[in-house]
């Protein structure tokens, strides 16, 4: 079970998070546990209110649950970590070194560390679980997410990017792919100390930039495109404008003089959106002494 500054990450089916923090074994205790949390949920949700450990021991008593403190604590953290942020995710966002969180409907939630995916012992419960944080991290975003709109591209206010798409499209379920900001900016010698290049190639960046020369990165999903870009651009005379044109923002160079433009889609009457194309011819009239484009998808 991945643990996280002493408390336990997550939930998995027919081992539950108990009362006391840690798991009812077998599939019995785990489904009780379940029910019983159901059960609380479908109570409150009927009652307008804050959520609070008075109102989750109310509802304990009301629906013939124990109501000890520690089970009453329990299920309080439950249900705010339901509504609050990522939820069941929240610990492992925490996680030291985390880049990425990966929901595949009811299976193992994976995460990414740098050295591939690893599975977790975090399960959501049910298909409505995953359906419901998805449209919670949307509405984050300021999105919405449902039959109609069932897919959602959006960053999180603490700068995390959330993209979900529901089933049927996603299988085996609803699917929640989340992207952490990077917490410091790497430096062309940092990526040499990391064993990601030599030296010279190094030394050869640092010439391209110092000569204002055009470049493309280019590469794969997960390759490391945006960590060697921003290292790129470190390298830039603090004192030039940078003006950075992103899909979605993520470059976080470690200089003086960055300005952001983020492109935006269409709300849900289909108006608003605004392109990179748009933004690029924008970006031309804010006197940038370079303009950077985060990153380009063609669909060929």
């Amino acid at each position: 079970m991945t643990t996280v500054d002493g408390v336990v990450a997550g939930i998995a089916v027919g081992r539950s998070v108990g009362p006391r923090g840690g798991s009812t074994g077998g599939s019995t205790g785990g489904s009780t546990w379940a029910v019983e949390v159901e059960r609380v949920r479908d109570l409150l949700a009927g009652e307008p209110g804050d959520l609070t450990p008075h109102r989750v021991a109310a509802a304990l008593r009301a629906t013939g649950g124990p109501v000890g403190d520690a089970t009453v604590l329990a299920v309080f953290e439950e249900l705010r970590r339901d509504v609050v942020g990522a939820g069941p995710l929240e610990p492992l966002l925490r996680l030291d070194g985390v880049t990425d969180v990966l929901v595949n409907g009811c299976e193992p939630v994976r995460v990414d560390r740098g050295c591939g995916l690893e599975a977790t012992d975090v399960v959501l419960p049910d298909e409505a679980a995953v359906r419901r944080l998805a449209q919670r991290l949307a509405a984050l975003g300021g999105r919405r997410l449902d039959d109609a709109t069932p897919y959602v591209d959006v960053r999180l206010p603490d700068g995390t990017r959330c993209h979900a798409v529901l089933a049927p499209l996603a299988r085996p379920g609803s699917s929640i792919s989340l992207r952490l900001p990077r917490r410091e900016a790497p430096d062309l010698a940092g990526l040499v100390a990391l064993g990601m290049m030599d030296a010279e190639v190094a030394s050869l960046l640092r010439d391209v930039v110092a000569r204002r020369l055009a470049f493309l990165v280019t590469g794969g999903t997960g390759t490391g495109k945006t960590t060697l870009l921003a290292a790129m651009l470190g390298e830039v005379d603090p004192a030039e404008r940078l003006v950075v044109v992103e899909d979605s923002s993520e470059l976080r160079p470690r200089h003086p003089h960055v300005v952001g433009l983020e492109a935006r889609l269409a709300n849900a009457e289909g108006a608003g959106a605004v392109d990179l194309r748009t933004l690029v011819r924008q970006s031309l009239r804010m006197r940038p002494d370079r303009v950077v484009v985060g990153e380009v998808r063609l669909l060929l």
